[in-house]
């Protein structure tokens, strides 16, 4: 379960960068973690983005960090507003640094860095709006489980 590898408190660090990653962009980010990943990684993510409902934000600017604890898989996967703007590589650095730290047993580092990572990166495309323009569209929860397998 990934209760157990992911404490109270990794999982308040991971939404403190969360909220701090949003603070520099409009985009949103959220995390989901299970244990277990049947195929391909990015396929899952895909699965997961659509459940979480996250194509649904007004510039389609919705980014995932997708964990299977037991499966050792990771991907981070944007939506087709920023997929549309940005380099074709632009999540490699990410995955770099988040599976780094992933290999050292830190994982709340390292979803931290890569949350961090991508609000720095994704502030030139969907710079935050500010005065009260732009509100929080997702949740910045992260979700556990493997719930909607079967949907």
């Amino acid at each position: 379960m990934p209760r157990d590898v992911i404490t109270e408190t990794d999982e308040a660090q991971i939404v403190a960068a969360i909220q701090e990653a949003e603070g520099n962009t409009s985009g949103e980010i959220r995390v989901h973690i299970e244990d277990t990943c049947e195929g391909e990684v990015l396929d899952r993510a895909a699965q997961v983005f659509a459940y979480l409902h996250m194509h649904q934000t007004k510039l389609r600017n919705g980014v995932l960090f997708y964990v299977a604890m037991k499966s050792h898989k990771f991907a981070v996967l944007g939506d087709a507003g920023i997929n549309a703007v940005v380099p074709k590589d632009f999540w490699q650095e990410i995955n770099k640094v988040v599976i780094a730290e992933f290999k050292q047993g830190n994982y709340a580092d390292g979803l931290s860095k890569g949350i961090k990572m991508a609000g720095e990166q994704l502030k030139s495309y969907f710079p935050y709006a500010g005065d009260h323009k732009d509100i929080n569209e997702l949740s910045d929860d992260i979700s556990f489980g493997s719930s909607m397998n079967d949907k």
